[in-house]
């Protein structure tokens, strides 16, 4: 009993695909917070591109 506890808690086969999950998860929320900060002032920027660009006449 005591070998299968041990054998369970040093078994590291597939921790780096769960460590790169959790890299990969932690930059998308930090994405989406900075994203989500940023929203009116995107809009903006944006809005202000938009309105300079000219339709040609055609």
């Amino acid at each position: 009993m005591l070998k299968l506890a041990k054998r369970f808690f040093c078994e590291e086969e597939g921790q780096g695909m769960a460590e790169y999950g959790l890299i990969l998860a932690l930059i998308a929320v930090a994405v989406i917070a900075v994203l989500g900060l940023m929203g009116d002032g995107l809009k903006d920027i944006f809005n202000a591109v938009k309105d300079k660009l000219v339709v040609p006449a055609g």
